[in-house]
C-alpha cells in the first residue's frame, strides 16, 4: 500500500472524512430522504428583523389613531384580519400565518433586547447562555448530513456573541456556519474555501489532512479532551462540507432566474432562497437577517422599503417551501428584538419600544390564520394575552418537537434548562 493509500484510510478512521472517497450520489440520496420521509425531523428559519422593526406599521395597524401614521391596512385571507399594506404577497399566505400582537419584554437596548429574544434572558457575566440556533441544532441534530446544525446568513458584524447568536455553554460545535452580513453584498452569499486549491489532487489533500491529524493526536496529549473533540469535529464537518454533494447547497446558481427574481435580488430574499436550500437537505435551524429597522428618523418610508423586501423574500418562501412539501416540517419565524413607539416623535421616526410589539409564525407545528394577543386603541399596550420571551422561545420548541423544560449543563457544571422555568407555552399557537 502507498503512502497516499494508506493515508487516505487513516483519514477514513481517525477523522470520519469518508466523504473524500468517491460517491455516486450518496449526499443526494440523504437529501432526498431527509426530504421526502414521513418522519422527517422539523426545522426552523428565523427571519430576523434587526433593529427593531415597526410592528404597528406591520401587523397591528391603528387607522385613525394619531399613532398610527399614514400606513393603510389591507384584508388579508383571513376574515377580519389585516395588516399593511406593504405586505400584499404576506396578505395572500395569512391563513399560513399566526400572528401574536401581545410581545411584551422589558429590555429597550437593542444588544440585551436581542439577547432576551435569541436567549430567553437578560445577560448575565457568569453565564455565557446559547442562543435558541444552537439549542435547536443540538436537539435537533442529524448525523452524516454534511452540513452543519446551525447557520447564520446576512447576520450583523460586530456584537454577535453579546446579542445572542452563538452557542454559549454548548460549545463551537453547535456555532453558527455564518454567510455574508447585513451589510454585504450578494457575492458574500458564496461560501469561501468550499474546493479544494487548484492543482491540488485528492489524495494530495487526504494526504495533507492524515498530517493534520497526526499534528492533531500529538497535540491532544497536553491539552484537555473536550478542547481536542470539539477541533476534530471541525475538522471533520468543515471537510464534509467540502464534498461536492454538500458544497451544492449553498450554490444559488442551480435555481432557476425566475425563482431568484422572485425572491429579491437582495441579500435578504437570496438568503431566504438558500435557507430553503439548507432545510431542504435537512439543516435544523437557518436564521436570515434583513437589517435597517432602527427608524429612529423617517420611519414610514424606511418601513415601506424594507417591507418590500420582507414581503418578497417571506412570501415567496411560503410558495417554495409549499411547492416542495416542506412547509409541514419547518418552522419560520419572523421577528425582531422589539418593537417601536405608536408615538411618533418629530423626526417623523419611532423609537424603541419593548413593551408591546408584534411578530408572525408560519408552517410546522403551528395552529395557522389566527391572532394571538391585543394592544390598546392607541398601540402603547398589551390588554390581552401578554407574553413574554420565555413563552415564546417555550412555543418554538412545542412547535419543533423539543422538550423545553430539558436542561444542558453550563460550563461551570450547573443544569440549566433549555427554556426558563417561568416560560408558558402558547397553546393557541403550538399544535
Amino acid at each position: 500500500m502507498n503512502l497516499q493509500r494508506r493515508e487516505l484510510l487513516r483519514l477514513g478512521v481517525s477523522l470520519g472524512v469518508g466523504s473524500l472517497l468517491p460517491s455516486s450520489g450518496w449526499f443526494r440520496t440523504l437529501a432526498a430522504q431527509a426530504a421526502d420521509h414521513p418522519e422527517r425531523k422539523r426545522s426552523c428559519i428565523l427571519l430576523w428583523l434587526n433593529g427593531g422593526p415597526s410592528t404597528i406599521d406591520l401587523w397591528d395597524l391603528k387607522p385613525g389613531h394619531d399613532n398610527g401614521g399614514p400606513s393603510r391596512e389591507i384584508v388579508t385571507t383571513v376574515p377580519g384580519l389585516r395588516i399593511s399594506e406593504h405586505l400584499p404577497t404576506l396578505a395572500q399566505h395569512a391563513s399560513e400565518l399566526a400572528i401574536i400582537r401581545s410581545m411584551s419584554t422589558k429590555e429597550g437596548d437593542h444588544t440585551r433586547a436581542s439577547y432576551l429574544a435569541r436567549t430567553g434572558n437578560v445577560p448575565r457575566s457568569d453565564v455565557h447562555y446559547p442562543g435558541v440556533g444552537a439549542l435547536v441544532a443540538k436537539e435537533l441534530a442529524r448525523q452524516g448530513s454534511g452540513l452543519p446544525g446551525y447557520v447564520s446568513i446576512a447576520r450583523p458584524r460586530a456584537q454577535a456573541e453579546s446579542m445572542g447568536y452563538t452557542a454559549g455553554f454548548l460549545g463551537p460545535k453547535f456555532s453558527p456556519l455564518s454567510v455574508g452580513s447585513e451589510d454585504g453584498s450578494l457575492t458574500d452569499l458564496e461560501v469561501p474555501n468550499l474546493a479544494r486549491p487548484k492543482g491540488l489532487s485528492e489524495p494530495e489533500f487526504a494526504e495533507r489532512l492524515g498530517l493534520l491529524g497526526e499534528l492533531d493526536r500529538r497535540f491532544a496529549t497536553t491539552r484537555k479532551a473536550e478542547v481536542m473533540t470539539a477541533q476534530r469535529e471541525a475538522v471533520d464537518l468543515a471537510v464534509q462540507m467540502m464534498h461536492p454533494d454538500s458544497a451544492r447547497a449553498f450554490d444559488l446558481s442551480e435555481e432557476p432566474n425566475t425563482l431568484r427574481d422572485r425572491y429579491g435580488r437582495n441579500v435578504f430574499g437570496q438568503g431566504c432562497l438558500m435557507a430553503r436550500r439548507l432545510v431542504e437537505r435537512g439543516v435544523p435551524f437557518v436564521e436570515v437577517t434583513l437589517g435597517g429597522w432602527d427608524t429612529h428618523n423617517e420611519n414610514f418610508p424606511a418601513v415601506a422599503r424594507l417591507s418590500r423586501t420582507l414581503d418578497a423574500g417571506f412570501g415567496t418562501l411560503l410558495d417554495d417551501l409549499n411547492r416542495l412539501g416542506l412547509l409541514k416540517s419547518t418552522l419560520i419565524v419572523c421577528m425582531g428584538e422589539f418593537g417601536r413607539t405608536p408615538r411618533i416623535n418629530a423626526r417623523g421616526g419611532r423609537d424603541h419600544w419593548p413593551g408591546a410589539w408584534s411578530l408572525a409564525l408560519a408552517g410546522a407545528g403551528i395552529n395557522p390564520g389566527q391572532v394571538v394577543g391585543r394592544t390598546s386603541p392607541d398601540g402603547t399596550k398589551v390588554e390581552e394575552r401578554p407574553i413574554t420571551a420565555p413563552d415564546f422561545l417555550a412555543t418554538i420548541c412545542k412547535a419543533l418537537g423539543i422538550d423545553h423544560t430539558k436542561q444542558n449543563v453550563s460550563e461551570s457544571g450547573r443544569p440549566i434548562r433549555i427554556v426558563d422555568k417561568s416560560a408558558e407555552v402558547i397553546e393557541e399557537i403550538a399544535s
